[in-house]
């Protein structure tokens, strides 16, 4: 006969929560936010042109990735500058291409090739003729970003370095990548909130917070179960979309570059 060594635990089922049981997203403005750029002009003027026409009083917010894989990242850059002078309560959300591009000026050996095999090549192109490939010898980079800082518009460096990770609006946050669903959104790492969380869109969460995001591709913007989804991949696509959202109406609206 046996004896056990140890009492047996009960089992005790808990059910996981699959649903949002928040309330629709109810800004506490009109706000329109608008999905990756990544260096197409053509996308972001069709963008603005339109807004101007349905949604000129609204709350517009940009969730990031500027630059990067497109041919006009710095045409993009200064259209985006000068959008925020004319319009000044513009959000522009920073995205992990703003944040490669800011690590490469600052640490160009350390960070360089990384930020050239995602997009970084394309972006170098917009402001002149580099001689620079996926990898590059440490020199190479570190004369790059020297050119780089000489051409850069004055004041660009610092306007990225300012962008923030999070606006919130009612019960709408919009980030970049994603949101950790167990923590506040005033209290989500800056790694998260620009690249992204594995339970992030798979754990809804219990605040009644939705998150408006960029970052991951999807074929169709999409709102369900507290994440709205508008990366429609405009470099790949030359499909741009933005959700125009209010306290009573979603909306999707989308330009082609």
């Amino acid at each position: 006969m046996f004896k056990r060594l140890f009492p047996r635990r009960r089992s005790v089922d808990v059910p996981p929560v699959h649903r949002f049981d928040g309330l629709p997203p109810t800004p506490e403005e009109s706000l329109v936010v608008v999905g990756d750029i990544h260096g197409q002009l053509k996308c972001l003027d069709a963008m603005i042109d339109m807004l101007m026409e349905k949604t000129p009083s609204a709350r517009w917010v940009f969730v990031g990735d500027f630059v990067d894989r497109g041919e006009q990242s710095a045409e993009v850059l200064e259209r985006l500058r000068a959008l925020e002078v004319a319009r000044p309560n513009t959000v522009f959300i920073m995205g992990n291409h703003e944040e490669m591009m800011l690590s490469f000026l600052q640490d160009p050996e350390g960070a360089g090739n990384r930020w050239m095999r995602h997009g970084g090549l394309q972006t170098m192109a917009s402001y002149g003729a580099f001689r620079l490939s996926e990898h590059n010898a440490p020199e190479a980079l570190r004369q790059a970003r020297d050119q780089l800082l000489e051409l850069l518009p004055e004041g660009l460096e610092a306007w990225l370095n300012e962008r923030p990770g999070l606006f919130q609006s009612g019960n709408v946050a919009v980030v970049h990548a994603g949101a950790d669903p167990a923590k506040p959104i005033t209290d989500q790492r800056t790694q998260t909130l620009r690249w992204g969380h594995v339970r992030f869109g798979q754990v809804p969460r219990q605040d009644g917070l939705w998150v408006v995001h960029g970052h991951t591709i999807v074929d169709m913007p999409k709102e369900s179960n507290g994440v709205i989804s508008i990366d429609t991949g405009a470099y790949a696509t030359g499909r741009l979309t933005a959700v125009h959202i209010t306290k009573s109406t979603t909306e999707f609206l989308q330009t082609r570059g």
